[in-house]
């Protein structure tokens, strides 16, 4: 399986996936500022890889502290969850795993824990963050994995597989576990504009299983729907309103329209701490501006004339009516899913 990323002595290990699919390097962090860093620039991405990555950002933080009192350990906590929270705003996954983490220390301080102690309570829940992620994602496979006819054609848009997490993926977990199962799945992969994230990652995960992927320009996806060939698409989230609007990567919300057109299924595939109940729908969801650079430019050449004005959102809202099933490592969701989303976190409780 894909190291997307480690807990280690040294410090936490990560694919760069800037890198990819040319050079398959594997960087130390050693610091907390680092993985923040590493959060930020890309190094790594998509919503529960960001939340495994704040985890253990977090416990190395707490590891290179020099505080002596368990009053200067928390100041020093608090400002190393307010630095990765500050990391990125869409993806709900990393503000998930910091309320995990401040929930063990404040926990820990409340019995008086040692700071050694302490410091031992968050590497381990940042590890168990790390392992249930892995597992998650191998029960979202199985129940989505029902939902792939056999000999069938899929599309996907950005990357929602290893790499987009500690491990197997949502979207292409789902893909692998109908593979496992002994179905025969082919898959377009949109190369997913300005990132390339399809193309350079989800192409690269899907060649190294040996699964069949084309890749298509981010405008063909609708000539390839409407074309016959497609059976369903299946995509990721970095966050899900109670409604069921999809917060994902920009260009979604086109592929999800163009879908529902045609009359072909569309999938979100994502695991409970990606749902966020607080927010009613998607008009709520803060939506991430990146910099003009990724569009203006192409590993570092200009591609666009100079003083251009650039708009860069990095991900849309999918409204959830264009949502065949939302499946999650509790089960599927379908229509209303304020009521079938709310069913499954009662029933995992």
């Amino acid at each position: 399986m894909i190291r997307t990323i480690e807990w280690t002595d040294e410090g936490v290990v990560m694919i760069d996936q800037r890198r990819l699919p040319a050079h398959e390097l594997y960087p130390v962090f050693k610091t907390h500022e680092e993985v923040a860093k590493a959060i930020e620039e890309m190094v790594i991405r998509g919503a529960p890889a960001i939340g495994v990555a704040a985890a253990m950002g977090i416990a190395l933080g707490m590891q290179n502290s020099r505080a002596t009192s368990l009053d200067e350990f928390a100041r020093d906590f608090h400002n190393v969850c307010e630095r990765l929270s500050a990391t990125r705003p869409t993806a709900v996954n990393l503000f998930w795993a910091v309320e995990r983490m401040r929930w063990v220390f404040n926990h820990a301080r409340r019995e008086a824990s040692a700071i050694d102690a302490i410091r031992k309570q968050l590497v381990d829940e940042a590890l168990a963050i790390h392992r249930e992620d892995i597992e998650a994602n191998r029960r979202m496979g199985r129940f989505g994995a029902e939902l792939i006819p056999d000999n069938a054609t899929v599309l996907t848009h950005c990357n929602a597989g290893a790499l987009a997490t500690a491990g197997f993926g949502t979207a292409l977990g789902v893909i692998r576990a109908a593979v496992e199962a002994g179905k025969r799945v082919r898959v377009y992969a949109d190369e997913t504009r300005p990132f390339l994230q399809g193309a350079r990652l989800t192409a690269w995960e899907l060649a190294k299983d040996n699964i069949p992927v084309t890749v298509i320009t981010d405008s063909m996806a609708g000539h390839i729907l409407k074309s016959g060939e497609v059976d369903c698409v299946i995509v990721g989230a970095d966050r899900i309103a109670a409604n069921g609007d999809v917060a994902n990567k920009i260009g979604t919300y086109m592929v999800a329209v163009a879908a529902h057109e045609n009359n072909i299924p569309f999938y979100v595939a994502a695991p409970l701490s990606t749902v966020d109940l607080s927010l009613n729908s998607g008009d709520l969801i803060p939506i991430e501006s990146r910099a003009d650079e990724e569009v203006t430019h192409f590993r570092g050449e200009p591609i666009t004339p100079e003083g251009v004005k650039v708009a860069n959102p990095a991900f849309d809202v999918t409204p959830h009516r264009y949502i065949s099933a939302i499946i999650t490592d509790a089960g599927v969701a379908r229509e209303p899913y304020d009521t079938s989303l709310n069913a499954l976190f009662e029933n995992r409780n």
